[in-house]
């Protein structure tokens, strides 16, 4: 069936019709003289026919452009929406240690950040139906994006973020804590945190203790994943040694807040790891809403705009047509 968005607008339609039957009619000037012509007869007896024409074709744009700003939509059959969704929230760590290059992605050794990047990807890929949220922090914390079914622009948002965006320390205390704020501006929201860092907190306003305490007051629940590599072999003077990237990691931290607030944490060693972790969090959090119905919407606006265009394109024609054939 056909819909109108904006109805009221056909109220325009007699506006003209109105003005040319209220105001007076021009007067035209009358010569003094008149040169009689057989020509200038012709003329004359074709004027009022083509004036006609003129003005029903001239109606008839009016009208189509009135129509056109209405917004006719064509409305499809009812289809049944999925009634059950998540809404999380990702904080993502920009601290300048995600640029340590202990993970392997495709054969190749690649930072912290990279790996992040691709395997939050098919993550993301994977929300059809959810809603998402990005912040990413280091000195302090930023809304990147606000929750919202756009996964692309999420995706975009997220690929665009680099290194030493917004310093280069570690502010857990303010993701959370800002996290926490977006959503108490929602009311029917599961209120879940993905955060993911590498390091500990030394930045922010917030302590993580704090952001802990806001959390809990506020049923926010905190998924934490602590990533980086325990073991790398690098070449030095003396040959090569093992050492560990993720000694700044704090484990203890990470698992309280998960735990106090009724998540998990989850260590993500190498990128196979992660990517197990994400299909994990699949499984979590679902919000069951109501059953719904979504009509498809099809804009059919364009016809009569296309037609105005194509009548005024003809009427321009026919004007000047008839100007060259009267010289």
């Amino acid at each position: 069936m056909i819909e109108w968005q904006w109805p009221w607008l056909a109220l325009l339609a007699p506006i003209p019709f109105l003005l040319r039957w209220l105001l007076p009619p021009k007067q035209a000037a009358i010569s003094a003289l008149r040169y009689p012509d057989v020509q200038a007869f012709d003329n004359a007896a074709a004027k009022p026919g083509k004036k006609y024409l003129a003005l029903v074709i001239g109606s008839l744009i009016w009208l189509l452009l009135v129509a056109a700003a209405t917004r006719p939509q064509w409305l499809g059959d009812p289809l049944p929406v999925r009634n059950e969704g998540r809404e999380l929230m990702l904080a993502v760590d920009l601290s300048g240690s995600m640029e340590i290059a202990d993970m392997t992605l495709q054969g190749e050794r690649v930072d912290r950040l990279t790996m992040v990047k691709h395997v939050m990807s098919d993550f993301i890929a994977r929300r059809k139906g959810d809603r998402l949220g990005l912040i990413l922090f280091a000195d302090t914390a930023f809304l990147q994006t606000p929750m919202t079914y756009d996964l692309n622009t999420v995706q975009q948002m997220l690929n665009e973020s680099v290194l030493g965006l917004v310093g280069q320390r570690t502010a857990i205390g303010d993701a959370i804590a800002l996290a926490v704020k977006r959503f108490k501006l929602r009311e029917k929201t599961n209120r879940v945190l993905i955060l993911l860092t590498d390091g500990q907190n030394t930045a922010g306003n917030v302590t993580p203790e704090q952001a802990l305490e806001l959390a809990k007051a506020f049923d926010v629940k905190v998924y934490t994943i602590g990533v980086g590599a325990e073991e790398v072999v690098v070449d030095g003077f003396f040959g090569q040694t093992t050492v560990n990237p993720s000694r700044d990691l704090n484990e203890s931290l990470l698992k309280r807040i998960a735990n106090e607030t009724g998540g998990d944490y989850f260590r993500a060693r190498s990128t196979q790891e992660l990517e197990a972790i994400y299909r994990l969090l699949d499984q979590y959090e679902p919000v069951k809403g109501n059953t719904q119905q979504l009509r498809p919407r099809s804009e059919l606006f364009y016809w009569p705009l296309s037609a105005a265009l194509i009548l005024s394109l003809l009427l321009a024609g026919g004007f000047c047509l008839l100007r060259r054939a009267t010289k």
